[in-house]
């Protein structure tokens, strides 16, 4: 359990501790598995952190989605903001720069190594960049939730737009697989997506199509892992679309850090979000209802 608050985002460090965002607390944590969590309140504490991700300068960078703000935070804790509007997704990218979506506005912006904020409009209205990752060839490939569609930006700032088969898919997590492909998870259609360099879309249907799958990442095992938030399970998927589901932790609503059931000791479902691979090597996830699971 993290008392603290419920964790949102998560992501290894270079420090070998798994960092997470306590979203509604406004507050990261820093994990070193076997040990307690140290928390970092941030000030103001309403900007609602969201993705965590590792840097390229050895520190931890994080968005604040309500607060419009994009983050580093060191090791010990020390915090450094960058003003945008309505970042969400975030990632490294191949040029030391960190590249992060703007849900809202519907661009995608760049923090440079030397603090210099650019953005680059997305030519499609309403679209909702969300999560942003680095791909094979060194562009960057990011989702539009809205969009229903997979988009693509060089490193100059040009964007290419990849619609997606399936109407109402709501694509949100995006990842690069062991395979050069980006795979990502549709949200709306219950469904796991691969996309090639060249474009080429392939749709893998979940076995239920209501587990609202929200992230992706590449586990140890060269699989694709996924959480299902509707469904409470952790997802696998290998490169041949094969699919096996595993049950997350339910908790007491006595113990819940909000919302819910009414009624102590109701069931509460841990509402699985982001999830990375561990320092020890396992799948570890970001449960909101107020924990962190580690499987195996």
């Amino acid at each position: 359990m993290i008392d603290a608050g419920g964790p949102y985002g998560i992501a290894t460090g270079p420090d070998g501790a798994l960092w997470f965002t306590l979203v509604h607390q406004g507050r990261i944590g820093r994990l070193v598995p076997g040990q307690d969590p140290v928390i970092h309140q941030l000030d103001p504490a309403d900007g609602l952190p969201t993705v965590i991700v590792p840097g390229p300068d050895g520190a931890m960078w994080f968005t604040e989605y309500k607060g419009g703000r994009v983050c580093r935070i060191t090791a010990d804790g020390q915090v450094t903001a960058h003003v945008t509007s309505s970042p969400y997704g975030l990632v490294a990218g191949p040029d030391g720069a960190m590249w992060f979506t703007q849900l809202e506005t519907g661009k995608i912006g760049r923090i440079g190594p030397d603090g210099a904020l650019t953005s680059f409009d997305v030519p499609v209205e309403g679209g909702m960049p969300s999560f942003i990752t680095t791909g094979p060839d060194e562009a960057l490939w990011f989702t539009l939730n809205q969009g229903n569609a997979i988009g693509r930006i060089t490193l100059s700032g040009e964007v290419s737009i990849h619609p997606l088969p399936t109407e109402g898919a709501a694509p949100v997590g995006i990842t690069l697989g062991p395979d050069e492909a980006l795979w990502f998870v549709e949200i709306g259609a219950g469904q796991i997506g691969r996309i090639d360099a060249s474009g080429k879309i392939t749709e893998y249907p979940l076995p239920d199509r209501t587990a609202r799958p929200h992230a992706i990442v590449r586990g140890p095992d060269d699989a694709l892992w996924f959480t299902e938030w509707g469904a409470n399970r952790l997802g696998r998927i290998t490169v041949d679309g094969t699919i096996d589901e595993h049950p997350l932790p339910e908790f007491e609503q006595a113990e819940a850090s909000e919302g819910g059931a009414e009624g102590e000791g109701a069931a509460r479902k841990g509402e699985p979000h982001g999830l990375t691979v561990g320092p020890d090597g396992a799948i570890w996830v970001a449960l909101e209802a107020g924990a962190l699971a580690r499987f195996p």
